[in-house]
């Protein structure tokens, strides 16, 4: 049964998302204060431009080594190959996507339009809910 499952039951609906030209370090507080990995990164009109994840903040760590300078906007840093998955996907499909991707998370669009996100943990939550 965990295959009728599908992401939109196990998405974060209620997400946090960047500006592109947001500063890097404050972004990475308002990771770190909302205790979350990653966020979506959108332009001016609201289309996904990019994912911003602890991963990029490791840029941010050694761009302040090498330049001893802490600066910079989330667009320089964020990854801009975004994979996205859709709300009605199957939980078990998301799985597969997971295992062949070293991404923890995923935008969720559902007809055009970013609903939510969903991560590894959000998988596992699928799993044991079936006991």
């Amino acid at each position: 049964m965990l295959a009728k499952i599908t992401i939109a039951d196990y998405m974060t609906k209620n997400i946090m998302t960047l500006k592109q030209d947001a500063d890097v370090l404050t972004t990475i507080k308002q990771l770190l204060n909302h205790k979350i990995t990653c966020a979506p990164v959108l332009d001016p009109s609201g289309k996904l431009v990019g994912m911003f994840s602890e991963k990029d903040s490791m840029k941010v760590v050694l761009d302040a080594s090498y330049n001893q300078g802490m600066s910079g906007i989330v667009s320089d840093f964020m990854n801009h190959q975004v994979v996205t998955v859709e709300a009605g996907s199957s939980i078990v499909d998301l799985a597969d996507k997971f295992q062949d991707s070293s991404v923890r998370s995923f935008p969720v669009f559902e007809n055009s339009k970013l609903v939510g996100i969903v991560s590894r943990t959000d998988v596992l939550r699928a799993l044991v809910s079936m006991k």
